[in-house]
C-alpha cells in the first residue's frame, strides 16, 4: 500500500494505547482516524498524548468508530476480555487487526484466521513487538537444541491480568519446536505447596512473578552438567515497542489470514 495507512487505536486512553496514538501521529506514512477508549470520551486524541490537536475525538463505541472512519488497520492494546470481540468486529468490517493483547485460545485464533481469509485481509496477534524480545526467543530456541533442560521466569507488574505472559508462552512454543518433550527434575518430586514448581509446558516449567515496580522482564535459564546459560530480556519503557508496532501496521496490509507472532513479519 503506497498511500498513507489509516489507523484506528483501541484502548487509546491506556498506557500502551497512548504510546500507539503518539507513534501514529508522528509517523508521516500513517494517519490516525479513530481513537477508542472507555475513558476520556470526547477529548482530542492529540491533546491526550501531549501533542497538538489531531482532529480525532476519543469515543467508546468501537463498531461505530470503525464504520464512520473506515480505517485500514485497528491496533488493539486493550485486555483479554475485549480483544476477541474487538478483533472480530474489525474483521467483519474489513479492518485489519494488529493485536498486542494476549490470552487468545487456539480455537479463537482459528476462528479469526477463517474470518480473515473469508474477507481477504490479514490479522496479527503478537505477544511482543520488541526486537530484543524476539531475539531472546530465537536464541532460546537455538540453545534448546544443545541444552534441553530449561525453565522460564517472567516478571511483570502486579496489574497484569494473564499468567503466564504471552511472551513466555510464545518462547516456550519456540523452544518446543527444537526440543523433544523431556520431563525434567526428580520423577518423585512433590510440591509441598501447589504451584510451587510453576506451570507445566512440554516437560519444563514457566514461573510468573507479579510485583509492583516491575515493568517486563524474562529469563530463559538452561542447565547442564556444571554450567548454566541465562538468556534475559528487559523492557524499561513502552516506547520501546513502538518501532515494532509501526512496522506491523505497515506490513499487515499485504497479508491474508492470521499471523501469530511478530517475527513472521520480519522474515
Amino acid at each position: 500500500m503506497s498511500q498513507q495507512i489509516k489507523v484506528a487505536v483501541a484502548g487509546a486512553a491506556g498506557r500502551m494505547g497512548r504510546e500507539v496514538v503518539k507513534m501514529v501521529l508522528e509517523d508521516p506514512s500513517l494517519t490516525l482516524v479513530a481513537a477508542i477508549g472507555r475513558s476520556a470520551s470526547g477529548e482530542d486524541a492529540g491533546r491526550l498524548v501531549g501533542l497538538p490537536e489531531a482532529g480525532v475525538a476519543m469515543t467508546d463505541d468501537l463498531e461505530r468508530a470503525l464504520r464512520d472512519s473506515r480505517p485500514d488497520v485497528l491496533v488493539d492494546f486493550t485486555n483479554p476480555k475485549s480483544a476477541m470481540p474487538n478483533t472480530m468486529t474489525a474483521v467483519k468490517l474489513g479492518v485489519r487487526p494488529v493485536v498486542g493483547t494476549t490470552g487468545f485460545t487456539q480455537e479463537q485464533m482459528d476462528e479469526i484466521d477463517r474470518a480473515c481469509r473469508e474477507r481477504g485481509i490479514g490479522c496479527l496477534i503478537a505477544p511482543n513487538f520488541s526486537i530484543g524480545a524476539l531475539l531472546m526467543m530465537k536464541f532460546a530456541a537455538e540453545a534448546a537444541k544443545y541444552m534441553p533442560h530449561v525453565e522460564i521466569i517472567e516478571y511483570h507488574g502486579d496489574q497484569k491480568l494473564d499468567a503466564p505472559s504471552g511472551t513466555s508462552i510464545k518462547t516456550a512454543e519456540r523452544i518446543e519446536e527444537t526440543r523433544r518433550e523431556l520431563r525434567q527434575g526428580n520423577p518423585n518430586e512433590e510440591e509441598v505447596i501447589e504451584g510451587a514448581r510453576g506451570g507445566y509446558f512440554g516437560g519444563f516449567r514457566i514461573h510468573s512473578v507479579r510485583l509492583p515496580g516491575v515493568f517486563a522482564q524474562q529469563e530463559v535459564i538452561f542447565g547442564g552438567h556444571g554450567q548454566t546459560l541465562k538468556i534475559r530480556h528487559d523492557s524499561y519503557d513502552r516506547a520501546g515497542y513502538m518501532p515494532g508496532v509501526a512496522t506491523a501496521v505497515k506490513k499487515i496490509v499485504d497479508v491474508t489470514g492470521l499471523v501469530y507472532g511478530f517475527e513472521h513479519l520480519l522474515d
